[in-house]
Parts: structure tokens; C-alpha cells; sequence
């Protein structure tokens, strides 16, 4: 391995410019739903150049509607794409996906930002822009450590394939057709940012919707109405006693904080129709988090059961009862267990190139590990240069040698995992 890091550590310096140049570009090609071809393309003749078989097809809602893991985003059934490479290895190695997406969320108000959030400018270290850290420099490290073990010489005894996928924060519609098409493998390496620490165990998150009822009437006679935001007020409080229940029933010892393994978040609230009368009506839109091994089924249970006792004591709320709707991103919590050998050859390769011993995290998102582990028999685990705390904020940016540490990291973990040899 001494002779191979070295050989790796050469190439990976010499391709620096190249792939702080490769990030720009793809930041600088906004990539929201329903407009990822521009980038998707780009990515394609990228992998054509590197010697890939590259299939590049496109993410229909008809092929997968009945999987069991399937969401509806909202956005176009038919005409967004994936784009996959495979090289082809030789002989008895173990197989490795490299899966990244390239959709990005809103880039919000940008007068929040220093620059246009397309602006990819490269400053102290770091590149800016919407997509830079959530994910296109994970995206870019993994391309390119199959570009380095390539110019390095070496020869793969396993198959490699690099997934660049759709609708990841929407649902991981993108993952879901590349799974149905065929592709899985031994191990998968999502290059979600993570900040270089091992996170092989996600929480999962379910959107949900909550209509509470009220009655109308003109404010100055308020005691003959019902407001509906009051009404409210009870659930969300009733909510938030429910989600420390919860994390004091539960327990993972791969997360830092036991009490911030499955939060629940009221994201949206809409109320009333107008300032001097009494909200008949209020809609409020949240996540729901999930323990790691806990169902949908289970989760959702929970949280109705909840919305029910919360209102059996009050008279009104009992009477007109709030519902409650599952919608859009429906992430399932997903696991790999710790000592896979996956998650060990990863964990050695990462101390071998940093010296520095790895550290191994659950996080609280849901992410598309949980369709490897648990609808494609995958084993998988999320590594990758950038802090999630960044990603979807205002001036979201990437460190440029996390990314070069992630692309000698992968590089090594490819060559030990499908069995590499030097030419």
C-alpha cells in the first residue's frame, strides 16, 4: 500500500487545478429540479473521456411507482436523467458504486449571499456557491479518484461505477431508478458531505401535513369562534413533549447527542384570512424524524397517536378531529453495520491517508444510503469533503483540500476493496 498511497499522493497533486476547476463548473451549471441535463451532460462526456461504459437514462415515475420506497417530488415524471459509468474489472475483485446527486435546493434570497450562488469562486481555500458542499465536491473527489488510479496505473480486479443521480432531496428518485435498473454492487460509497467522518447509519425523515379546524368568527366577538392557530398551539406543544419522550426511549451510541437523533420540525404554518377574524383554518407542514431501525410504519403510528391523545381532552379538537397527511420526501432510516467490511477497509484507507483515525457517526438526514441497505442489498456508507451545516445555507462553500484528502481517501479504498494492482 506504501508504494500505491505514494503513487496516488503524485497523481492527486498533479490533478489539484483540475478538479478545483471541475467543481466550478459544475456549481457554475445551476442544477435544481427539473433542470440537472445541463450538468448531467457535462458529467457524461466526462466519464466518456475517462474510458466509462456511461448509460444515461432518463427517471420515469411509471417504473417505479409501486416500489415500496417510491415518492412522488412533485417534479417531472419523465424527463430528468441519471448518468452512470462503469468500468469493467478484471477478475475476482469485490465491486464498489460511488453515488452522488447532483440536484441542489433553492439558493433562497441572494441577497444573502456574498456572491451570485452560481458564482463558483475559489477564496482562502474554499469554493462558493449553491451545490459546492451538498454535493458536487463529493461528486468530484469520487470521479476522480477512478481518474487517479487510472493515471497511476493501476488495474482493478472489481468493477467500479459512479452514479450521478436526480431528486435526492426530494425523495431519491434518482438512486431508486438506478437501483431498478440493475445497479448494485458489494459496497456503495455515498459522497454526501460528512466532513470526512464514516456515517453508515442515518436517521429517516417523513413529511408530513396537519389541518387543524377552527370557527370563524369577527375578532370582537372572539368568544363565539375558535381559533384554529390556538388550536394549534396545544398540538405543537404536545409535539414537542412527544419528540423528548422519544429520544429518552431511544438510544444509538453513534450519535454524539442521544437528544438530536430524530428531530421533529414545524417547517411551515399557514393560518387564518384575515388580522380581526378568528382563524378558522390553520395548515402546518413539518419532518418527522426516525429512529435508525424504527418502520414508516411504526413512525407514522407514533405520530398519529400522538395528534389523537393530544386532542381527547379538548372538546372542540375532539369533536373536529385535525388530519393528517404523508407527503412527498418519505425517507426510511437505513444501517450498515459498523463492522462491515466496507465500512473497515474505508476506515483504514482514511487513516492510512491522514493519519488520523476515522471517526464513525450516524447523522440525522435521511439520504438515499437507506435504498442501498435496505432495496438494493448493498451495504453503504456516506463519506465526503464538506460540513452539512453548510449545505442549503446562504454562501454554502466547500474546503478544496477536504476534497483532495476525499479523492486520495476513495482512491486508496477502491484499490484495496476491488483489488488493485500496479502496472
Amino acid at each position: 500500500m506504501s508504494s500505491l498511497l505514494s503513487r496516488i499522493n503524485d497523481v492527486v497533486a498533479s490533478l489539484e487545478d483540475e478538479i478545483v476547476a471541475f467543481v466550478q463548473r459544475l456549481v457554475r451549471m445551476p442544477s435544481l429540479p427539473d433542470q440537472e441535463h445541463e450538468v448531467q451532460n457535462r458529467l457524461a462526456e466526462m466519464l466518456e473521456n475517462m474510458g466509462a461504459e456511461v448509460d444515461l437514462f432518463p427517471v420515469r415515475f411509471e417504473v417505479l411507482r409501486e416500489h415500496p420506497a417510491f415518492t412522488d417530488d412533485g417534479f417531472s415524471p419523465e424527463e430528468r436523467i441519471d448518468v452512470v459509468g462503469f468500468w469493467k474489472g478484471g477478475d475476482g475483485g469485490r465491486s464498489i458504486l460511488l453515488n452522488g446527486h447532483v440536484d441542489v435546493v433553492s439558493q433562497g434570497d441572494e441577497s444573502l449571499w456574498d456572491e451570485s450562488p452560481w458564482s463558483g469562486t475559489l477564496r482562502e481555500g474554499r469554493i462558493y456557491g449553491r451545490g459546492s458542499c451538498d454535493m458536487k465536491g463529493g461528486l468530484a473527489a469520487g470521479i476522480f479518484a477512478v481518474q487517479a488510479l487510472k493515471r497511476a496505473g493501476v488495474s482493478l480486479r472489481g468493477d467500479v461505477t459512479v452514479q450521478s443521480v436526480i431528486g435526492e432531496e426530494s425523495g431519491g428518485v434518482g438512486t431508486l431508478a438506478a437501483i431498478q435498473r440493475g445497479y448494485t454492487g458489494d459496497g456503495a460509497v455515498i459522497l454526501e458531505p460528512t466532513s470526512l467522518q464514516l456515517s453508515p447509519i442515518q436517521s429517516g425523515a417523513l413529511t408530513f401535513r396537519l389541518r387543524v379546524k377552527g370557527k370563524a368568527t369577527h375578532a370582537a366577538m372572539k368568544w363565539d369562534g375558535v381559533s384554529a392557530i390556538e388550536k394549534f398551539a396545544l398540538l405543537q406543544s404536545a409535539l414537542g413533549e412527544f419528540e423528548q419522550k422519544r429520544h429518552e426511549e431511544h438510544s444509538n451510541n453513534h450519535y454524539a447527542n442521544p437528544s438530536h437523533i430524530a428531530p421533529i420540525s414545524i417547517g411551515t404554518i399557514r393560518g387564518g384570512e384575515w388580522h380581526s377574524t378568528v382563524p378558522e383554518t390553520v395548515v402546518a407542514e413539518g419532518r418527522f424524524g426516525i429512529f435508525p431501525g424504527e418502520s414508516v410504519m411504526e413512525a407514522r403510528k407514533a405520530l398519529e397517536e400522538t395528534i389523537a391523545q393530544a386532542t381527547a381532552n379538548d372538546p372542540w379538537m375532539s369533536e373536529n378531529q385535525p388530519s393528517i397527511e404523508w407527503f412527498e420526501g418519505q425517507f426510511e432510516s437505513g444501517e450498515t453495520p459498523v463492522d462491515h467490511p466496507l465500512i473497515e477497509t474505508l476506515s483504514r484507507c482514511h487513516e492510512t491517508v491522514t493519519g488520523e483515525k476515522s471517526t464513525i457517526s450516524g447523522v440525522t438526514y435521511g439520504s438515499d444510503l437507506r435504498l442501498f441497505t435496505n432495496h438494493a442489498n448493498t451495504a453503504a456508507v456516506l463519506y465526503g469533503p464538506g460540513d452539512v451545516r453548510l449545505a442549503h445555507a446562504a454562501n454554502e462553500s466547500v474546503e478544496v483540500e477536504q476534497i483532495f484528502t476525499a479523492t486520495k481517501v476513495l482512491a486508496c479504498m477502491i484499490a484495496e476493496w476491488c483489488g488493485g494492482d500496479l502496472r
